[in-house]
């Protein structure tokens, strides 16, 4: 560090490369400047390692290639500090950018908004608001460009920090959040209860609903000494104000028709009292029709709408930015030195990775308004919670040992063992404070693991043990559709469908089938066998041989799970059933690698090398009955929020009548109660003994969730 950036950094009282992470590389910068607070979005070019599969017929023993190359992606952080601060520490961002070799080829600026923009770049602050997803004010929002400010207020986290700061030792934000979490609030303000004695029943007010904030605030003991506590008094306020915005969002609403808020802004700041606060005001004022949400970057909306802007000058390639759960930043405290354990519960910033392709809702989904992709939040079921970061924990080694066998090299150890660290330590975080992030649940456990193998430049730890599952797969392919052919009608629709779950069996990301493939000759045949026998745990399947019997659906799109037995010898015999029929068929597969997921590149190849074997799959290829494509994602999860537009306009151009989903990840994890506006097929073998136990089953029970389109139901008025 120059003589220049030691004088800023001590100035501002800042560890520089906790704090700026990847200046070095920064190439745009936006900020934020409002009366108390700076935030700050910025972006850097990040060195990560690539990997994707190359046909390779020169090789009659390999099926295709394993390439890995070196690659780059953008991501997007976070940082806050105090306004007065602002001059020095823009001087130090500029000094740096100014030996930033991105940023000088790519002739980038510093974007601004708010009170104190007029001092750079500036642009609009309620646009920049917009294009970061709402504000602090009652926004009225139509589309990306139709907006208007209805209204506001002048209490909200101003006037908690103020007051606060009058009222209590607090002299910080998060030291107000801190004592209110501790407070009881029933010591300073009067309750219902303590007018009437009870509930108020004949106007439906409970007993324990405030009647007035800081009523009790007067009392005093016999020592003429108050009642209460700092930490009451903090708490008492913070439910005043968050009570306060509750109602006026609410009026609002009414006001303009509308049945949903979204909240931002430096006041909530992710606390889980201020958000259930305010839900709870909202649910009572609205009597449970309005519904209210939380944006997770919700104190950076105005720098990350200041940073889509520029962004948006420069670069008209079609993108989206998604959250990466191993990179936080965005420190819980204006004092940057705040150790982690003293934090209070506020959500760090997840940073935000760029993406290659632009992602937009799956087109069949009932409603994409109401649709969440996970089944159980972990945030609130505490047993799943602890069961599955218990599970995590304990397999983080093998996902190491995985991770080392995969590569070579005199640091892959040292990097190797970085990834175990790095992710139990995030483990123990969510284990401390489930909220840290916003919602925890398994797909974010999942996840979370994909995206610290891939800082630690683990591309896809389960590669060559995936190329070696696709070649002895494809051994035994021509052998099981000789058999398939051999039977009835009726018998071979019942085969399809258990082969289908057979080949969900091999799954690397279930501890009890790794210990079983690790230790036994496990094969297809084996895997049939460990099938629970009908009727299944969920068994729609007279339902489905039923449909069957009638006319083929015109196209039906497949989201596939596992590499090796479950795409070539469960998948595509699966298929080719569905092609003989008349079915076009659309092939989804990850873009990106997690555990021994197919991906892409792989699948286009696998679908070649199946069509040597199938003249059905090979015609179908051809014609284009039979298509492949990338869901934009890289999960062993399906978050249908967020798939590959491409993928989006491919399903409507082909008129899908039917979505079928593959595996727990995919079926169980997330979707299992997703609602579709066409038949929906949910398969998938559960291989995971305490999930099995909790939906009344057993290792190896069988979902098989057939249902016929769904109708929104019209909410009342």
């Amino acid at each position: 560090m120059s003589s220049t950036d030691k004088r800023y950094a001590t100035s501002i009282d800042l560890p520089t490369e906790d704090v700026f992470r990847n200046l070095q590389n920064a190439c745009h910068f936006a900020v934020d400047i409002g009366g108390s607070l700076v935030k700050v979005a910025y972006c850097s070019k990040l060195h990560r390692k690539t990997s994707h599969v190359r046909d390779h017929k020169e090789d009659n023993n390999s099926i295709y290639q394993i390439l890995e190359e070196d690659g780059y992606t953008r991501r997007l952080h976070f940082i806050k500090f105090e306004t007065k601060y602002l001059h020095q520490c823009l001087d130090f961002i500029r000094g740096h950018l100014m030996q930033s070799k991105e940023f000088m080829l790519e002739k980038k600026n510093i974007k601004a908004t708010g009170g104190g923009a007029h001092k750079l770049d500036k642009e609009d602050e309620m646009e920049c608001l917009i294009n970061g997803r709402s504000g602090v004010s009652f926004v009225k929002v139509e589309s990306d460009t139709k907006y208007e400010r209805i209204g506001g207020t002048s209490t909200g986290g101003g006037t908690f920090w103020g007051l606060g700061s009058l009222l209590t030792k607090a002299k910080t934000f998060d030291d107000l959040l801190e004592l209110a979490e501790k407070g009881d609030h029933k010591k300073v303000d009067m309750l219902v209860r303590d007018i009437y004695g009870g509930e108020y029943s004949t106007i439906g007010l409970t007993g324990d609903i405030i009647a007035s904030s800081f009523g009790k605030a007067a009392r005093t003991d016999k020592e003429n000494v108050p009642c209460y506590k700092d930490e009451d008094v903090a708490r008492s306020l913070l439910l005043s104000i968050s009570n306060d915005i509750g109602q006026l969002a609410s009026l609002y609403c009414r006001l303009h028709q509308l049945k949903k808020i979204y909240f931002g802004g430096y006041f909530i700041r992710g606390h889980p009292l201020t958000m259930h606060t305010i839900s709870f005001a909202i649910n009572f004022w609205s009597k449970g029709e309005i519904q209210a949400s939380f944006m997770r970057h919700e104190g950076y909306l105005g720098a990350i709408g200041a940073f889509l802007k520029g962004a948006e000058e420069e670069d008209t390639e079609r993108y989206t930015w998604g959250e990466n759960f191993a990179g936080c930043s965005g420190l819980s405290s204006s004092n940057p030195l705040l150790d982690s354990r003293e934090r209070s519960s506020t959500f760090d910033m997840l940073e935000l990775d760029k993406l290659e392709k632009m992602l937009q809702p799956c087109s069949l989904l009932l409603d994409p308004n109401s649709y969440l992709p996970d089944t159980v939040d972990l945030t609130t079921d505490t047993a799943a919670r602890e069961y599955w970061i218990d599970c995590f924990s304990n397999s983080v080694d093998k996902t190491r040992d995985q991770a080392l066998a995969s590569q070579t090299g005199p640091d892959v150890k040292e990097r190797a063992e970085a990834f175990k660290q790095k992710y139990l330590q995030r483990l123990q975080e969510l284990n401390d404070n489930p909220c840290a992030y916003g919602s925890l649940t398994v797909r974010s456990l999942l996840d979370t693991s994909s995206h610290c193998l891939s800082d630690c430049l683990f591309t896809d730890p389960y590669s060559q043990l995936k190329h070696t599952e696709n070649e002895q797969a494809l051994k035994c392919l021509p052998q099981l559709l000789c058999k398939l052919d051999g039977l009835s009608l009726e018998e071979l629709q019942l085969s399809l469908a258990k082969g289908l779950l057979a080949g969900n069996v091999f799954d690397w990301g279930a501890r009890e089938v790794v210990d079983i493939m690790e230790n036994q000759d496990f094969g297809f045949i084996e895997a049939q066998d460990k099938l629970q026998e009908r009727p299944w745990l969920c068994d729609n399947y007279e339902e489905w041989h039923q449909r069957l019997q009638d006319k083929p659906h015109k196209c039906a799109v497949i989201f596939v799970d596992n590499s090796g037995a479950d795409i070539i010898l469960g998948v595509f015999p699966f298929v080719r059933g569905l092609l003989r029929r008349g079915t076009k068929v659309i092939l989804c597969a990850n873009s990106r690698p997690a555990l021994n997921d197919v991906i892409y590149s792989e699948l286009l190849i696998l679908v070649k090398r199946v069509a040597e074997i199938s003249p059905d799959i090979q015609t179908a290829y051809e014609n284009g009955t039979l298509m492949v494509m990338d869901t934009g994602q890289g999960s062993p999860c399906l978050d249908l929020r967020l798939i590959n537009f491409e993928l989006v306009e491919l399903m409507k151009k082909q008129e899908a009548d039917l979505i079928v989903i593959e595996g727990m990840g995919r079926a169980i994890h997330t979707n299992f109660d997703a609602a579709f506006s066409c038949e929906s097929l949910k398969v998938a073998v559960i291989k995971n003994r305490w999930l099995a136990n909790r939906l009344g089953g057993d290792m190896f029970s069988v979902v098989f969730k057939y249902q016929k389109p769904q109708k929104i139901i019209a909410a009342k008025s």
